[in-house]
């Protein structure tokens, strides 16, 4: 099986699979990548517009200067616009991380959050965007942020959307 017919299917399987934030946040905390990196999803709101993540310094998610690795910086927000987006479009979108430019703004040894959300704006503009079957690739703009509530790390995320066929 080639990897993008496994992606196809494990999001199609998770597109006909009903979720509780709950329940996601409790996966999403025990997911093997995120319990190595430290990475904890502190909440996810009932509506699915909004989660939020955080990473602790640890020696195990730490680099050569003693500061958050870059990686794990990235990773912890990764997949959540995806995700969140599958949630809130439901199972008539095909729906795909497409690029991510990350700014490294400052050093940080404390903890880090990001509270990242989908607005409902944004959620017209995409139905409006894709009511045709076009592909559409939406930006998002996401910060995460030190303990003094510095910008540590700036990413814009751009996914992929296109409305699946009638079937």
């Amino acid at each position: 099986m080639g990897i993008l017919t496994a992606i196809f299917t494990l999001q199609a399987r998770l597109s006909k699979v009903k979720i509780s934030p709950k329940k996601m946040q409790r996966l999403l905390n025990f997911y093997p990548p995120y319990l190595g990196a430290g990475v904890k999803i502190t909440h996810i709101s009932n509506d699915w517009s909004e989660l939020h993540v955080s990473m602790v310094l640890r020696w195990y998610n730490r680099n050569i200067v003693g500061t958050h690795f870059g990686g794990s910086l990235y990773s912890m927000i990764d997949p959540h616009l995806m995700l969140l987006l599958m949630q809130r479009l439901g199972k008539n979108y095909w729906i795909w991380d497409k690029a991510a430019d990350i700014e490294f703004v400052k050093a940080a040894k404390t903890k880090v959050t990001s509270i990242i959300k989908i607005s409902n704006a944004q959620i017209e503009d995409i139905v409006t965007q894709t009511n045709a079957g076009e592909k559409y690739f939406p930006e998002f703009d996401v910060e995460i942020r030190d303990e003094e509530n510095d910008i540590v790390v700036r990413v814009k995320k751009t996914l992929y959307v296109k409305r699946k066929k009638p079937s």
